[in-house]
């Protein structure tokens, strides 16, 4: 990979070689963060460039990507998704330069698309042919769907939670499924283990540093599809940490390399009901656990495994770090669908909820550019949809009875 230098860990800085088994700091066991040699991508990536690239997947950016120029690439198309200006949503929202990345066009409905694409084009290259994590949803169906396009067999263990609709993605994807007794965390150790027992590629983003290289990408789609005019506030869920550390890299890449002049402000959307790594911003504090309490089932991460790059970024970016409640989130889940027409699952919708909050609270002026990423769609989760949409009209067919309900209910024909 000429465009990789290798990978240096965020806890100690020791560095390391970019190996297909490179996973954690072999000195201190923390996270990894690969890193590139800019000057040589500054010769293969222009605006001119990208703008005649007719490849609208995340693989246009594969020069800023840890992929060998020999590997076979995933043949979903993944990435490339719609950002859409969103001014009705902007007005209820108090912002007037709101725009929607919706990520839940992805192949398997989520940003999560991104890294299992990553993962799978780098197991495929490291001779694997099986591929594996732990998920409370979303990583687990874009892993088994990315698999199945690109020939691996998947193992994916998700605690007890996770919602219906995502099991039926995996096990129509041919996934093998382990239901675990217990919580995410429960889930997650029992993965480690049957990983390296049985020797399956890990795909794990707390764990696989090269899976948040693909995430990175919506950043890239984000500031090429608003002309390289970079948002004063980007919004995003957080679990664990994983996708806001892939999306302040993105940026820092595209910085790197003069594509962009200046750099945005995240703001980190957590559920009051598990909220630790906006708990540790807010007090100073190391991270702790907590308990898992939400509807938001894909950011309820009660120890987040990347919690310290996710911190470091957010801080980095001089970011805002915003808890929301489940009543919160259904609102925005409700806005996003009435005002703006995109179907968000309850941590996609977590971060128009986070910067509904943040305006209120003065945090983010009304007059900024703001973007709004929803990370997943509202099919995902149709328990959490009908929470938030409630019940429609139930009556014989009757226009006496419809035109009585209509005016019982307020609602003007």
């Amino acid at each position: 990979m000429r465009n990789v230098l290798g990978a240096v860990c965020v806890s100690c800085g020791a560095e390391h070689e970019a190996g297909d088994d490179t996973y954690t700091c072999e000195k201190c066991g923390g996270v990894l963060e690969i890193v590139y040699d800019y000057q040589y991508i500054k010769t293969r990536i222009t605006r001119e460039k990208l703008a005649a690239n007719k490849d609208h997947s995340l693989w246009r950016y594969r020069d800023f990507l840890p992929i060998a120029a020999e590997a076979k690439l995933s043949p979903l198309r993944v990435g490339w998704s719609p950002l859409y200006r969103a001014d009705k949503l902007g007005e209820a929202l108090g912002l007037k330069n709101l725009y929607i990345k919706d990520d839940g066009l992805n192949p398997t409905s989520s940003l999560k698309d991104r890294a299992s694409a990553v993962a799978v084009v780098r197991a495929v290259h490291a001779g694997k042919d099986t591929v594996a994590c732990s998920s409370t949803g979303n990583a687990a169906s874009s892993l088994a769907g990315n698999a199945a396009a690109g020939g691996l067999r998947s193992f994916i263990f998700v605690p007890d939670r996770a919602p219906a609709g995502k099991l039926i993605q995996l096990l129509i994807f041919g996934a093998i499924v382990v239901r675990v007794k217990g919580d995410y965390g429960d889930a997650f150790r029992l993965s480690a283990q049957a990983i390296e027992k049985y020797g399956w590629y890990n795909r794990n983003a707390a764990i696989n540093p090269y899976l948040s290289e693909g995430k990175k990408t919506v950043s890239f789609e984000i500031a090429e599809q608003l002309d390289f005019k970079v948002p004063d506030y980007l919004a995003v869920s957080v679990g664990d940490g994983c996708t806001i550390a892939g999306i302040w890299k993105g940026f820092k890449d595209l910085y790197a390399i003069g594509l962009i002049d200046r750099l945005p402000r995240l703001i980190s959307v957590q559920a009051e009901g598990c909220c630790p790594i906006n708990r540790a911003l807010a007090n100073g504090l190391p991270l702790a656990p907590m308990e898992e309490h939400t509807m938001a089932d894909s950011i309820a991460v009660g120890v987040p495994r990347n919690g310290e790059k996710a911190i470091r970024a957010i801080r980095e970016s001089g970011g805002i770090a915003v808890n929301v409640s489940d009543e919160e989130i259904m609102e925005a889940m409700r806005l996003l669908g009435s005002l703006a027409g995109v179907f968000g699952e309850p941590a996609g919708a977590a971060a128009t909820a986070g910067l509904k909050k943040a305006v209120g609270q003065g945090l983010t002026p009304g007059d900024a550019l703001a973007v709004s990423v929803v990370t997943g769609n509202g099919l995902k989760d149709t328990a959490g949809a009908q929470r938030a949409a409630g019940a429609a009209l139930h009556i014989p067919p009757d226009l006496g009875l419809l035109i009585g309900e209509f005016r019982r209910l307020g609602i003007r024909p």
